[in-house]
């Protein structure tokens, strides 16, 4: 019998999916805008968004934004470690 492993969103890719979205959202542009530009439906992005999934950015989205909204991809990590369960 298989055990189901339940995933969670840990406290950094918490912080890189509210960067995108306050990126996103800065730039006016819509869930279905962005999935445009990462190539994935705007289902895909909801999910990210939402905190009931454990969807989540990966490394390929975030160079991909980075080239789209001309910034580093540093953009969208903090700028010191994020402290264990914050």
């Amino acid at each position: 019998m298989a055990i189901a492993v339940i995933q969670k969103v840990t406290p950094i890719e918490k912080f890189v999916i509210q960067a995108v979205r306050d990126m996103r959202e800065k730039s006016g542009m819509t869930q279905a805008d962005l999935a445009e530009v990462l190539n994935v439906s705007p289902g895909f992005i909801g999910k990210i968004e939402s905190p009931k999934h454990t969807a989540k950015y990966n490394l390929s989205h975030i160079n991909k934004l980075s080239r789209f909204f001309d910034c580093s991809p540093k953009d969208f990590l903090p700028s010191r470690p994020l402290k264990d369960g914050k």
